[in-house]
């Protein structure tokens, strides 16, 4: 069973960086899109940033484009979210997810992944 588990949240003050981890439990890991998502309280899961199975393209939100990096690593399955100049805005429940299909491209929308790790906490304090 594939297994998605993410690390790394917590709280920060603004202007301060994190970085998000997700461990994919998964022989096949590098065949698949990745994507990070997050979700704030009374706020539908917007779609944040996204990596191809190589990762030679990425894709981001217009609200965190230049401030997060995603990126991966398929010889140890993990994939990254660096995030800096966070605002509290930025604040939410982040999860990783992995692409329904081993597509070229990444999904942009949460319809596009089937497996969903638990979720990390981020809060940016002012």
């Amino acid at each position: 069973q594939v297994q998605l588990v993410e690390s790394g949240g917590g709280l920060v003050q603004a202007g301060g960086s994190l970085r998000l981890s997700c461990a994919v439990s998964q022989r096949t890991f590098s065949s698949f899109s990745m994507g990070w998502f997050r979700q704030a309280p009374g706020k539908e899961r917007e779609f944040v940033a996204a990596i191809t199975s190589g990762g030679r393209y990425t894709y981001y939100a217009d609200s965190v484009k230049g401030r997060f990096t995603i990126s991966r690593d398929n010889a140890e399955n993990f994939v990254y979210l660096q995030m800096d100049s966070l605002k509290p805005e930025d604040t939410a429940l982040y999860y990783c997810a992995r692409a329904s299909l081993p597509i070229v491209d990444a999904p942009r929308q949460s319809s596009g992944y089937s497996m969903w790790g638990q979720g990390t906490q981020v809060t940016v304090s002012s």
